[in-house]
C-alpha cells in the first residue's frame, strides 16, 4: 500500500507550486489563447516533470520520455532548428524586399537584448547567464533555446517560458509603450507615398541564399540558425517543391512544436525552476520586450528628422521577431487612430526584418561571448 501511495507521500510544496504553474500555463493557452501551441504542452510537461518518481523523467536510472525528448531534441538543438525550417517556409520576405530600409528597424529593435544582457550582469549573473537572459529580447523562441542551451542550460526552463509567454503577450505589452513614445500626430502619419516595388522570382530565390552566405560568414555560430530559416524560405520560393514547402509549414511545424513544448517540461522541475533568480529572469524578460519596442519606435522618430516622406513610428515597433503578432498589433493600432491608414504591408516588412535581425543578434552573442 505504501508503494501505491509513494507519489502522494513524497509530494513537496515545490511540486505543488509547479502543478499550479503548469495549470496556469494551460489556462492561458485555452482560456486566453496565448500561444496555445506551445504553452499547452509546456504546461502539461511541467506537471509531468514534478510528479514524484515520475516515469516521464526516469525510473531506476533509465531516462523517461521527457528526458529522452530533451536530450535528443533540445540538447542537440534539433527541435529549434527544425522549427526554423517551418518558420522560413511560412515567411514571405516579399514586403521586406520591396522596402529594404525596414531592415533597419529589425536591427534597432534588438536593443532590448543588449540592455538586458548588461542589466543581468549588473544583478550578479555570470557573463554566460546574462547572455542567455538577454536573448529573451530576441522575441524568438528557437534562438532563445539555442543560446540558453549552449550557455546556461540550468536556466533553460525560465528563459523558454519567458520567451514564449511574452511573445504571446505582445498585444498587451506593446500598445502602451508605443503610445507613451509617440504623439497623436505621429500615429496618424500615412505611408501611402512609400510605394512598394514588384519583386522578381529570381530575387526571391537569390535572397535566402545570399542571406545565408552573408550571415554565415559574418557570424559562423549562427550558420545553423540562419541556414535552416533560409532553407525553409527557399523551399517556399523555389516553386518546384510545393509539397515539401506545405509539409514544412504544416506537418513539420505541428509535430516539432508539440515535441518541443512538452520536452521543455524536463527542465521545469521544482528544484531547478523555483528560485529567486527565476523571478528575476521573468522580470528582465518583460524589460527586454519593452526596450525592444522602444528601440524600434525611437529609431523611426530619429529617421524622421532627416526624411522627406515620414515613417509612422509605430511601424518601428514591429522590428521585434514576434511574427506576425507585432505586425497585426501595429496594423490594428493604425486603423484605430485612422480607419483609412493601412500600415499592414509596412508593419509586416518590418516584422520579417526583425526575424532576420534576431538570428543575427543571437549569432553575434554566440560568437562574441565566451
Amino acid at each position: 500500500m505504501e508503494l501505491l501511495l509513494q507519489g502522494i507521500l513524497d509530494l513537496t510544496p515545490g511540486a505543488l507550486i509547479m502543478f499550479v504553474i503548469g495549470g496556469l500555463l494551460i489556462w492561458l493557452a485555452i482560456a486566453k489563447e496565448y500561444e496555445p501551441t506551445l504553452l499547452l504542452p509546456i504546461g502539461l510537461g511541467a506537471i509531468l516533470a514534478n510528479i514524484p518518481h515520475s516515469a516521464a523523467i526516469g525510473v531506476d536510472g533509465e531516462p523517461g520520455i521527457l528526458a529522452l525528448l530533451f536530450k535528443l531534441g533540445i540538447h542537440t538543438e534539433l527541435f529549434p532548428l527544425l522549427i526554423f525550417v517551418a518558420i522560413g517556409a511560412m515567411i514571405d520576405f516579399g514586403p521586406l524586399l520591396q522596402n529594404p530600409k525596414m531592415l533597419l528597424f529589425g536591427a534597432a529593435a534588438q536593443f532590448g537584448i543588449f540592455f538586458t544582457f548588461c542589466l543581468a550582469a549588473w544583478f550578479g549573473f555570470t557573463l554566460l547567464e546574462s547572455a542567455s537572459i538577454g536573448i529573451i529580447g530576441a522575441a524568438d523562441g528557437p534562438t532563445s533555446i539555442v543560446v540558453a542551451n549552449r550557455f546556461a542550460p540550468h536556466l533553460l526552463g525560465p528563459i523558454t517560458v519567458a520567451a514564449y509567454s511574452y511573445m504571446s503577450l505582445v498585444p498587451i505589452i506593446q500598445p502602451p509603450i508605443i503610445k507613451l513614445l509617440t504623439t497623436k500626430s505621429e500615429r496618424l502619419i500615412r505611408m501611402d507615398n512609400l510605394h512598394f516595388r514588384p519583386v522578381s522570382r529570381r530575387t526571391r530565390i537569390v535572397f535566402p541564399i545570399a542571406v545565408t552566405l552573408f550571415v554565415g560568414l559574418l557570424a559562423p555560430s549562427a550558420a545553423s540558425l540562419i541556414g535552416m530559416l533560409m532553407f525553409g524560405n527557399l523551399l517556399r520560393e523555389s516553386g518546384v517543391v510545393e509539397r515539401l514547402s506545405k509539409g514544412a509549414q504544416n506537418e513539420l511545424a505541428n509535430i516539432v512544436t508539440l515535441l518541443l513544448g512538452i520536452s521543455i517540461g524536463a527542465v521545469m522541475q521544482a528544484d531547478q525552476f523555483l528560485d529567486r533568480r527565476t523571478l528575476m529572469i521573468l522580470g528582465m524578460g518583460v524589460i527586454a520586450f519593452i526596450f525592444d519596442t522602444a528601440g524600434g519606435v525611437l529609431c523611426a522618430k530619429l529617421l524622421n528628422l532627416f526624411l522627406t516622406h515620414k515613417i509612422n513610428p509605430m511601424v518601428g515597433a514591429c522590428g521585434i521577431s514576434a511574427f506576425p503578432m507585432s505586425g497585426r498589433v501595429v496594423y490594428k493600432m493604425g486603423l484605430a487612430e485612422d480607419p483609412q491608414n493601412h500600415l499592414l504591408m509596412h508593419a509586416i516588412s518590418c516584422n520579417v526584418g526583425g526575424q532576420i535581425g534576431s538570428v543575427i543578434a543571437g549569432g553575434l552573442i554566440l560568437a562574441l561571448v565566451k
